[in-house]
């Protein structure tokens, strides 16, 4: 598993399943994942059911620097955001209120 395919094949569909839920969020974050499997892409809370996209979205109220292997691990629940917010495998900026709710964005 890597980001590209968690983006592409995996978060569309858990937010999909979100439906109307996912609009409690009410945001975009953008995440910029370091590393050889790294990339730019976002994701938008503000519909029903989300949307999932690549490069950079200059809407986003919350961004989230991490390496490849440490966004795996988060995703596959092997890593606590707070535990990697709090080692800085996972960095900030913007509303870090929104960063709360990152786990319900990606259905860990």
């Amino acid at each position: 598993m890597t980001p590209k395919s968690i983006f592409e094949e995996t978060l569309p569909g858990r937010l999909k399943d979100k439906g109307d839920d996912i609009l409690k969020v009410n945001a975009v974050y953008q995440f910029n994942i370091s590393g050889p499997e790294g990339g730019t892409w976002w994701v938008d809370a503000t519909k029903s059911g989300g949307a999932v996209g690549t490069g950079e979205n200059p809407g986003a109220k919350c961004v989230i620097n991490m390496a490849d292997s440490d966004f795996v691990d988060l995703v596959n629940g092997k890593l606590n955001a707070q535990t990697a917010f709090f080692t800085g495998k996972i960095k900030i900026q913007g509303d870090a209120g929104l960063a709360l709710m990152l786990g319900s964005v990606l259905g860990v």
